[in-house]
């Protein structure tokens, strides 16, 4: 059975934000609110976890996990990143921007992209997230709470709750955050290239 917590939108309560990290920190699986919608998350290193994520979403091998990160800083332990995607990435973040690039050998393999060795990553504005990411102190291995035939995001903590007691170890109840996907954008080759129009602006792109 789940536990569930009620965390603070603005002011997220320590021992709560505690409590998660131990979770994740121990293999579990939670759910959890971002800038864009709500998603599942686990430990970076956690291989059934991950598996779990996989069965729950009816995933393949070729789905793009994201690293959700505190910062730019941390990005570039797990992603290349080159001088003109780091401008682009720095005008955008924190915000509802999923950015692919090559990853480096910190990052487990069997998250990256088998052919391409790629990563997703991003730096959500949510001070939930940001909490749980400082406590942590790594990058929370991610997937957007979208199930098979939706293409939209679950956002009611307590349906979400009700429909995953039996199917992840956390729900966090952080209020309302949306049902629309990140926008995610492809820097793999330098030039950037949106991949899926999401909450994220990204026209000044398209020029």
């Amino acid at each position: 059975m789940a536990q569930f917590f009620e965390i603070h939108p603005q002011n997220p309560q320590k021992r709560l934000i505690q409590q998660a990290v131990k979770i994740i920190d121990d293999g579990g699986l939670i759910i959890y609110p971002t800038d864009s919608s709500y998603a599942l998350g686990c430990h970076i290193g956690d291989k059934s976890a991950m598996e779990r994520i996989q069965r729950l979403r009816k995933l393949d091998n070729k789905h793009h996990f994201t690293l959700v990160c505190s910062d730019l800083s941390e990005i570039g332990v797990y992603a290349k990143v080159d001088n003109s995607s780091y401008r682009l990435m720095k005008g955008l973040t924190p915000g509802p921007y999923t950015f692919l690039l090559k990853a480096t050998s910190e990052v487990p393999r069997r998250l990256m992209n088998p052919k391409r060795k790629t990563i997703g990553v991003r730096v959500p504005d949510n001070n939930i997230t940001r909490s749980i990411l400082s406590e942590l102190g790594q990058p929370i291995m991610s997937s957007t709470l979208i199930m098979p035939g939706s293409n939209n995001a679950l956002d009611d903590a307590a349906a979400i709750r009700e429909m995953f007691e039996h199917d992840v170890d956390l729900v966090i109840d952080g209020g309302p955050c949306g049902v629309e996907p990140t926008t995610v954008i492809n820097l793999i080759d330098g030039s950037p290239e949106v991949l899926r129009y999401g909450k994220g602006n990204a026209e000044f792109l398209d020029y």
